[in-house]
């Protein structure tokens, strides 16, 4: 199901100018363990581009090793023009890297930390003024300046870390699970402040592990144990999905999914409240009916047993085939 170009082999384009990121082949291995097999990508400049899959998936081996901080086993890696990681260290001015874990110095203020940012950067006195002046009104970071980064919220160390990231003005962001430990509404307001990045021509590769937060991608890559299983907007994979959906609404809902277990036909059932949403192998004929058949085999009774669109979590199950009937 990955949309990946047709000659997977070929040399990165010299002509690509309008890719932040464009890898071939990248793998990497640990002993014996493959943590990222022969994955492609493409992503386009202006976009946020995420990554989507389970714990384990090689989701942040990807990241490290396209920030030029792990060395791939194989492949021909190219980030803003320049050759991962060969000009590892030329990227290093170019990109911005936030971690799932908050990686600043707990024991040192916000401002301090973004002052030891600052120096890291070596960036002028004058500029260091006027940046951190600039991310401390941006991400409202007023308030706690003079407070031990330890001491702060989620959400809180969330903002200071994105400022972190964003001083030197970076052209790449990478962004690893950065909204795992916040609140709703912290993390519809990172979205936002996102998208004006992007709006300002930055360019931004995030993973993630909510639904919602995937859906706000440009573009997407679904991982899943080191592969990569499918790759394009998010509404392109949802109506590209190897797979059918059906709705099943009924008083006694996990009768029915143990009704649905073991069926050939039948990929993975997921419930909602009364319904039961099912997915089933794309050949089935007449799936809403084989469903409506095996509940009333059982003695049970559907109320609503229709086909519906797919969603984004649908493609997920279909592409990693984890979810369980």
């Amino acid at each position: 199901m990955a949309h990946t170009p047709a000659n997977a082999a070929e040399r990165l384009s010299d002509s690509g100018t309008d890719l932040a990121i464009e890898a071939r082949g990248m793998s990497k291995d640990f002993a014996k363990v493959h943590a990222v097999r022969d994955f492609d990508l493409d992503v386009p400049r202006e976009r946020i581009y995420g990554f989507l899959g389970p714990n384990g998936s090689g989701k942040s081996t990807t990241i490290r090793m396209l920030c030029g901080l792990l060395t791939p086993t194989a492949g021909d890696i190219e980030v803003l023009g320049l050759r991962i990681p060969r000009q590892a260290e030329a990227l290093r001015r170019k990109v911005g890297y936030m971690t799932q874990k908050f990686s600043l110095y707990e024991d040192l203020t916000a401002m301090e930390n973004l002052q030891f940012m600052a120096n890291v950067h070596s960036l002028s006195r004058a500029s260091r003024r006027e940046r951190i002046a600039a991310v401390t009104g941006r991400y409202r970071l007023e308030g706690f300046l003079r407070r031990n980064a330890g001491t702060l919220s989620g959400g809180q160390k969330q903002r200071l870390a994105l400022a972190a990231a964003t001083l030197h003005e970076p052209e790449l962001l990478f962004l690893d699970e950065p909204t795992s430990a916040v609140d709703p509404e912290n993390r519809r307001a990172f979205w936002e402040t996102l998208f004006d990045l992007v709006a300002e021509g930055k360019t931004i590769l995030v993973s993630t592990h909510y639904m919602d937060e995937a859906e706000r991608c440009h573009s997407l890559a679904i991982l899943d144990q080191g592969r990569l299983v499918a790759q394009g907007p998010p509404a392109e994979l949802a109506a590209s999905i190897d797979a059918r959906v059906v709705i099943v609404e009924s008083p006694r809902p996990r009768r029915v999914r143990q009704a649905l277990h073991g069926r050939d036909f039948v990929l993975s059932s997921a419930q909602v409240g009364n319904t039961l949403r099912v997915l089933v192998r794309k050949e089935t004929d007449r799936p809403e009916g084989q469903i409506g058949d095996a509940i009333s085999a059982a003695g049970l009774q559907a109320d609503r047993c229709a086909l519906t669109q797919p969603n984004l979590e649908d493609v997920f199950v279909a592409s990693t085939r984890t979810g369980s009937v």
